[in-house]
Formats: C-alpha cells, structure tokens, sequence
C-alpha cells in the first residue's frame, strides 16, 4: 500500500480501478455530510405553526419527518419495483427470476418498516395534533404522487386520480401519466409465465396456469416463488392501508381530511384493494 492509499499492480504501475480512491480522511473528497448532502436533507424540516404566535407546535417536526421519510421510502419501493418488473420480463430462459425474487424480498422489509412507522406517528395525542392540524390545509396525504406511482406499478392504475387531484405539477402529471401507460408487475409476471410455454391470454387460461405451477413446484420454483412474492407484497400493501386507517381514526375521528376528502371514510373504502384478485383466488382453487 502506498503512501497515497493507493493498491499497486506486482508489475509497478498503478491499478486503473484503484486511482481515484484515497481512503482515511487525507483524501478529503467526500464527507459523511457531503455525500448525503446532510444540511439539505435536516434543511427540509419546515414548520408552518409558529412564527409571530410563539414557537412552533412541538410535534409537528415529528408529522414532517415521518412524512418525509415515508417518501424516501416511497422513492426506493419505486426504485426496486421497477428493476423487479424489468427483471421479471425478461422471462426465461434468460430473464432473470432470481432477482426479481430477491428486490421482492427487499420490498416486503420496506414495507414492514412503513407499517411499523405508524407507531412513531401515534405517539402524537389528538390533542397535539390539532395544534397545527389547521396549517396543513389544503395538502393531504392523497396528494402524494410517488404512493400513486407505486400503487399504478403494481396494478392499480387508476386515472381518474390524474383528473381528481388538480395541483399536480407538470411533472407530476407526466409521472404519473407514464406510470399509466408502462407495464405493471402483474404484466411481467405474466410474461414470465408465458415465457415458461403457460397460457395467460385470459384470466381463466391465467388462473389455469396458476394452478398448474402450482400443483408442480418443482418444475415452476421460481414462477411459484414470484407469485408468493407479489402476494406478499399485496398483503404488506393492505396491512399499511389498515394501519394507517385505524391511525387516522385515533387521531381526527370521523373529521374531514385536510385535503377535503371524506377522511377515514375514504380511506376505509380502499380496504378491500387487491392487486393481484387472481393469486388470492388460487387458495381457492387448490
């Protein structure tokens, strides 16, 4: 090791991969902070209570950060759907299942982590709340364009939530209306089936060949692993929407949302979204 860090070759000449890097703080080209941009991110914490009526309300650095980081989180489910979708296309032989099977298993942590947040967020009393509960309006939680993005990508399009919500920026509507137009995870789970000579043409031809990979995990593993994983995922995906229900109803009752919706009311009526009807037929049809 020379005195700059740097690995040299038997031969003497310096390793080509090794010369930008200089370990130990010497180096001085990145910093913790620097390269997680550190003072923008603990920037971003805003609060609109307070000002000339006193110090802001004390939890509402709590509401902006779980909020902040549920979008961070958002951000990386969109992030590993996405390259587990692409994965999935590529069907066999030469797609690339064991991939798509392991960024699946990435999301489903994820979304343990994003239900278990809620708990963070319920040590807020109803009463705290309320102390800022007014400042928010009109934003909501319904306006969050990556959860959309998510829900749009693993089979839920719904686009009339384009022509509902009105604030969207430019690129948020264009997000979004790609998010409308590409592939979907169930779409990719189907091109891998059919790239494993199974019939989808229909549901029927598809739940036939569901059952059939089912009945012959030897033969389907890695088809019968990856429909375990978009169940799973299904399931994560309603326990949040639960949680999150109850959460709401603890903190503001049978109130309106802050965004004008009908609040829990709304809210509930999401519960019995599916993403996958079919897989959960299957347990039927064993």
């Amino acid at each position: 090791m020379s005195e700059s860090g740097r690995t040299a070759r038997e031969d003497g000449q310096q390793d080509p991969r090794e010369d930008f890097v200089s370990f130990g703080e010497q180096g001085a080209q990145l910093t913790y902070g620097s390269y997680l941009q550190l003072p923008t991110l603990l920037g971003a914490q805003r609060c609109e209570s307070g000002g000339g009526d006193g110090p802001p309300a004390h939890d509402e650095l709590l509401f902006i950060t779980i909020h902040q980081v549920y979008e961070l989180w958002f951000q990386q489910l969109l992030h590993e759907v996405g390259a587990a979708r692409d994965a999935m296309a590529a069907g066999v032989p030469g797609g690339r299942l064991w991939w798509a099977q392991h960024l699946l298993q990435r999301v489903h942590v994820i979304e343990r982590t994003l239900v278990q947040q809620v708990d963070v967020l319920e040590t807020m009393t109803p009463q705290d709340f309320l102390e800022f509960r007014q400042r928010l309006a009109p934003a909501s939680g319904f306006q969050s364009v990556q959860f959309r993005e998510l829900e749009f990508v693993s089979g839920a399009k719904d686009a009339g939530y384009v022509e509902r919500f009105r604030g969207l920026t430019p690129d948020e509507q264009a997000r979004l209306a790609r998010r409308l137009e590409e592939p979907t995870l169930w779409d990719a789970f189907l091109a891998a089936l059919s790239s494993a000579g199974l019939d989808v043409g229909t549901d029927e031809q598809a739940a036939a060949s569901l059952r059939t990979v089912a009945h012959d995990r030897d033969t389907y593993a890695a088809l019968w692993a990856l429909a375990e994983a978009l169940l799973q995922h299904d399931e994560l995906a309603a326990s949040w929407r639960a949680r999150h229900v109850v959460m709401v109803e603890r903190m503001i009752g049978a109130k309106s949302g802050t965004g004008g919706s009908s609040g829990s009311t709304y809210l509930r009526s999401r519960l019995p979204l599916q993403y996958y009807p079919l897989l959960w037929e299957l347990r039927s049809n064993l």
